[in-house]
């Protein structure tokens, strides 16, 4: 992988460790997690009239993807109430990049190289990591649904990797599916959770720009970078955002680093390690 677009998914990764901080502190997940969708939504509605609109061959992609990204978050949030954050977000991201990784290879013929298939297993292997410690106190349905929306992930990532690549523009092809998303989410809201939970709490200005910032900014460069490396190694080093999420949490949140998550932190440094030099 080139060193350009490794440093841009790492920035991607970062900025979503960061948007994910967001989620992590706030006491109503599933309300953060809409004000974070509707921030990035209005971003990209005054963004769109400014970017080129993707070529017609993507939109069958970007409107897949829409709606694909609302059963996304809404099985976070369900995977959140179940299994908590330190279960479900490891086994979600940590499996997806190897599914998505053998539907491009199955799809798309697209295909690592060696160092990136043993970078890809590298990093798959310390995210799960993380969820090991817990994995004994977690009811079969709550990783039924994490591993449900890890396949979902795995969707959404091979369908907009080759949708930004027929876009020629992966900015404006990811402002229109976030844009899609934010229009259809506050619907399923107000089904699942009634009218109170469009009601704005405190801080909910400052998740929807920051985090709806971040989002859309984090997969708008993994999107990019999908346009000039294979799709599974930049799904894979996306995955460092585990790295930085640890980073995060021991400085804001006062989690301690401990040896298992250290032992994952060096496995994920490894495999990104891999994927650039093999």
């Amino acid at each position: 992988m080139p060193l350009d677009v490794m440093l841009v998914v790492l920035l991607s990764a970062l900025l979503h460790a960061g948007w994910n901080a967001l989620v992590r502190s706030a006491t109503d997940k599933f309300r953060s997690t809409l004000w974070i969708v509707c921030g990035a939504g209005a971003m990209s509605l005054v963004l769109l009239p400014a970017l080129p609109f993707p070529a017609a061959p993507s939109w069958p992609y970007l409107i897949a993807s829409g709606l694909i990204h609302v059963l996304y978050f809404t099985l976070v949030a369900l995977s959140y109430r179940s299994a908590g954050l330190s279960f479900a977000y490891p086994v979600m991201r940590g499996t997806a990049p190897v599914i998505a990784a053998l539907a491009a290879f199955l799809l798309l013929r697209e295909s690592p190289s060696a160092g990136g298939w043993v970078g890809i297993g590298l990093i798959c292997a310390g995210v799960l990591l993380l969820a090991r410690a817990a994995w004994g106190s977690v009811r079969p349905a709550a990783a039924g649904l994490a591993l449900g929306n890890a396949c979902v992930i795995a969707t959404y990532t091979v369908l907009d990797g080759q949708g930004a690549r027929l876009s020629g523009q992966a900015l404006s092809y990811t402002a229109g599916v976030f844009l899609l998303t934010a229009l259809l989410m506050p619907g399923l809201a107000l089904a699942w959770r009634g009218r109170t939970v469009l009601q704005p709490g405190p801080g909910a200005w400052r998740t929807a720009l920051f985090g709806g910032m971040g989002t859309l900014a984090a997969y708008s460069l993994v999107l990019w970078a999908m346009t000039r490396a294979p799709i599974a190694a930049v799904a894979a080093l996306r995955e460092t955002s585990i790295v930085f999420a640890a980073l995060l949490g021991m400085l804001f949140f006062k989690e301690p680093m401990g040896r298992l998550r250290l032992a994952s932190v060096l496995l994920v440094c490894a495999g990104a390690a891999s994927i650039r030099l093999f």
